[in-house]
């Protein structure tokens, strides 16, 4: 006689008893799941190039088709660049309700994050999908869809939208015959980035208490003097324009840009505000007041004052000087020329400011020579500024371009996947 055994090395009738009945089980107990099937990174039509070429990239190999298992850039590991299925598929599938709490197992307080498990009979996902659900596909779990938004503008039910982050077989779907029947998936809320583009693009179309959609404002069916719509309705824009919160964290970063400005305008520290006594040649402070032919106190043949004495503005900002302290401003409050050129009939004494130096430079002169007092590195720290002319803004943000002989005009900004290119290893 025979060993008994419920394990078959292959699926018997008995796996197939147990799997329809499964099947019924999801069919009767289980929600519907709308799947958005992830195709993989979108073809380049670069796979061609050869690795000889000056453009070609081993980080970011191109492809004419799309594939699931592709990696579109090998050195950041990402596919940002995602196809998605324009079919929905429909299955269904169970998970467990859970409340958003908090997880006291850690060491501190961990709000518990919004992520599902869901599970799916395998041979119907299968028949399905004509594969397994994996990561990057992307699910609508119908009976969550936000139908009172607190958003009053919003004038269509928000969809509850979870990306798969990972995938297996699920433990309670093994069965007596020691073979899997469940399939495991766990998701993660869809936030709105490039990667799902395709997907956050679908159009969101209002509906009226009725149901009746609204497709457009031009549709056949519905005027634009209609009373079941109103002109709010037709711009109710995609998905991604309701989930998204790219414009509010862009009215957040900009509102703390300019509260940023008004408390820092500019960089380093501000050193106007003190007065620098002139010193002349003999280390000894000169007279503020300056020196003139109608003044009573110095006579012509004072021991004092000499004949060639110096005007008295300070040759240099003393001990003010130091870190993003330049301002191209002289000290005192002295006046200064700006131009692109030295003055010819420049006293001593005299401040130019030149516009042509990167950055601004401010001189003075000495009756021989220009002499650097300081250079203009208090800017606004706003990148991209009009008036934020130093090396700090122009080296980040650099939207130059360079001429090569070999490789044309290239960006003078490159990234470091144009820079850190691995030798082909054929």
């Amino acid at each position: 006689m025979p060993r008994l055994s419920l394990y078959r090395q292959n699926k018997t009738s008995d796996y197939r008893f147990l799997d329809r009945t499964i099947a019924e089980m999801y069919t009767v107990g289980g929600i519907d799941i709308f799947i958005h099937k992830y195709l993989g990174p979108t073809p380049t039509g670069d796979a061609t190039i050869s690795p000889s070429a000056e453009n070609f990239d081993a980080t970011q190999p191109g492809s004419t088709t799309t594939d699931p298992t592709f990696i579109e850039d090998l050195l950041l590991l990402e596919n940002r660049d995602r196809s998605y299925d324009s079919d929905v598929y429909q299955m269904r599938g169970v998970y467990n309700i859970q409340d958003i709490d908090f997880d006291l197992s850690q060491f501190g307080l961990f709000l518990q994050q919004d992520t599902l498990f869901i599970t799916f009979h395998y041979n119907n996902m299968i028949d399905t999908m004509a594969r397994k659900l994996m990561a990057g596909d992307v699910i609508e779990v119908p009976n969550l869809k936000d139908f009172h938004p607190l958003d009053t503008s919003i004038q269509t039910a928000m969809p509850k939208l979870y990306v798969v982050q990972d995938a297996s077989f699920a433990s309670e779907g093994f069965s007596q015959t020691w073979q899997p029947h469940l399939w495991r998936g766990k998701a993660t809320p869809l936030v709105g980035s490039q990667e799902y583009k395709s997907v956050l693009d679908i159009y969101a179309n209002p509906a009226d208490a009725d149901g009746n959609i609204c497709d457009s404002v031009d549709s056949i069916n519905i005027t634009v003097d209609s009373d079941l719509f109103t002109a709010d309705d037709y711009s109710a824009g995609t998905i991604n324009d309701l989930i998204s919160t790219h414009n509010k964290n862009t009215e957040i970063n900009e509102a703390i840009v300019t509260q940023a400005v008004a408390e820092l305008p500019l960089s380093g520290y501000d050193v106007s505000k003190f007065y620098i006594e002139p010193v002349g040649g003999d280390n000894i402070p000169d007279d503020s007041h300056g020196v003139s032919v109608d003044n009573t106190l110095h006579t012509a043949d004072s021991d004092k004052t000499k004949a060639d004495k110096s005007s008295i503005t300070p040759v240099a900002n003393g001990w003010l000087t130091g870190y993003l302290t330049g301002n191209s401003l002289p000290p005192n409050g002295l006046p200064v020329t700006p131009g692109t050129v030295f003055p010819s009939n420049a006293l001593v004494g005299d401040y130019v400011l030149r516009l042509d130096y990167f950055p601004n430079r401010l001189f003075r002169f000495d009756g021989n020579r220009w002499i650097k007092v300081e250079d203009n590195v208090r800017t606004n720290l706003t990148p991209d500024a009009s008036d934020n002319k130093t090396q700090r803004n122009k080296f980040v943000n650099n939207t130059d371009t360079l001429r090569t002989k070999e490789r044309g005009d290239i960006p003078t900004l490159q990234g470091l996947s144009d820079l850190l290119r691995p030798s082909a290893d054929n």
